[in-house]
């Protein structure tokens, strides 16, 4: 049979399409990464980082450098144990939406439909001097303010110290409903861990069961995240990565506790904390990544649904300013690169996300396949979310990608 000649040239052009599609990253700019990293252990910024990145469903870098403790010297290793903090924030959300997929709450609900607590709430309407001028606000808080961190609810309650998982889900929460809301709800954002913990409580409320036991059983176990836990034990404790701060001189570092947590971390009495209680390894928080890049399933097995995963990673929170860079958005749970800028300018609009206190970083580009993981444990930061080993590893990986090839146009 003889090829139509604009048969023929569609055919080679996706060809060709295909060909450039498939080829893979440069392995010598891969080379570049564990060097970028160095310089700041060399530089006294960090004691050691474990980084992994994922394009196209492979892993394409997974480096330790530095040291796990400086004291004892011993090595960073891939599988070293981190604190994530706040990167526990989007696994909560995840188990918030699932309760929604399954009907058993609305994310547009009123919290104090499940949490009664929170009925009659006021806010703040004026201060002066030392008195607190309290009005109605305009409608009670919903879900997916909590979600968004637009619910005005305070960002440190009355009874919360330094070590705030000494207070159960349940008592934390009746704190956060009985301080007046900050401002209106819906109206601004303002980051806000006391809201991440009444999501907590609200999954124990609507599951019936305890907050840790719903992730262990709905994300955790399913996942194979072997290594992720609130409470990790003897001989996860022995892989953990020490947290470090600058000296006073600022020409070292020392070690410096985790202000939110009390010791032992092992202790199954201290509250997993909903807003950043969890420590995980790189590996553990991949099969997480690629669940969600791969739309929700696992080997198979469906975690999320696809549309709770699309209003997750979908910008809600229209013009409001938002995030700790410039050109971010909000979606449930995830920050979301609207426009890419300074420390997201390698990433393509739309990668979604979440860093953590102490310097962790986790990013998924969904247009370009690409997972971004970044473990560290440095406190006082100016912006871990900013923070230059952020900017080195992503700038490493985001060279190495071959380039976007747009799809062939049909003539």
């Amino acid at each position: 049979m003889r090829c139509i000649p604009l048969l023929c040239l569609f055919l080679t052009l996706c060809t060709i399409a295909q060909s450039q599609t498939s080829e893979g990253p440069d392995a010598k700019k891969l080379e570049a990464v564990s060097p970028q990293l160095q310089k700041f252990v060399d530089d006294g910024q960090i004691a050691g980082a474990v980084v992994l990145a994922a394009f196209e469903g492979k892993v394409i870098c997974e480096e330790a450098v530095g040291f796990r403790d400086l004291e004892s010297k011993d090595p960073m290793q891939k599988d070293s144990l981190f604190w994530i903090a706040s990167m526990t924030k989007p696994i909560t959300s995840m188990a918030v939406m699932m309760l929604q997929d399954e009907k058993k709450l609305n994310i547009n609900d009123p919290v104090e439909k499940y949490l009664p607590e929170f009925h009659g709430q006021m806010l703040v309407s004026e201060k002066k001097d030392d008195t607190v001028l309290l009005k109605k606000p305009s409608r009670p808080i919903t879900i997916k303010d909590l979600l968004m961190h637009t619910s005005g609810l305070t960002s440190k309650s009355p009874l919360d110290n330094d070590a705030i998982d000494v207070l159960s889900l349940k008592e934390a929460v009746i704190t956060y409903a009985l301080t007046p809301l900050q401002f209106e709800p819906g109206s601004q954002w303002s980051y806000c861990n006391p809201g991440m913990n009444t999501l907590g409580r609200l999954i124990e409320v609507v599951s019936g069961m305890e907050y840790s036991r719903f992730l262990q059983a709905r994300i955790f176990n399913p996942l194979r995240m072997k290594e992720t836990t609130f409470w990790p034990d003897k001989k996860r404790l022995q892989k953990l990565a020490t947290s470090y701060k600058p000296t006073a001189d600022g020409k070292g570092l020392e070690p410096t506790p985790i202000k939110y947590l009390t010791p032992p971390f092992s202790n199954r009495k201290r509250t997993p904390l909903a807003a950043g209680g969890l420590f995980s390894t790189a590996e553990d928080l991949l099969k997480l990544y690629t669940m969600l890049l791969n739309g929700g399933e696992a080997d198979g097995r469906r975690i999320l649904s696809a549309a709770a995963l699309k209003e997750m990673t979908t910008i809600q929170s229209d013009d409001l300013k938002t995030g700790f860079t410039e050109g971010m958005a909000m979606g449930l749970g995830f920050h979301i690169v609207r426009e890419p800028t300074g420390v997201t300018a390698m990433l393509s609009p739309g990668t979604f996300g979440h860093g953590g206190a102490h310097g962790t970083q986790g990013w998924i580009d969904p247009e370009r396949k690409t997972i971004y993981i970044l473990l560290i444990q440095r406190a006082a930061l100016n912006n871990g979310d900013a923070s230059p080993m952020r900017q080195a590893f992503q700038q490493a990986i985001a060279e190495a990608l071959p380039p976007v090839v747009k799809a062939a146009v049909k003539p």
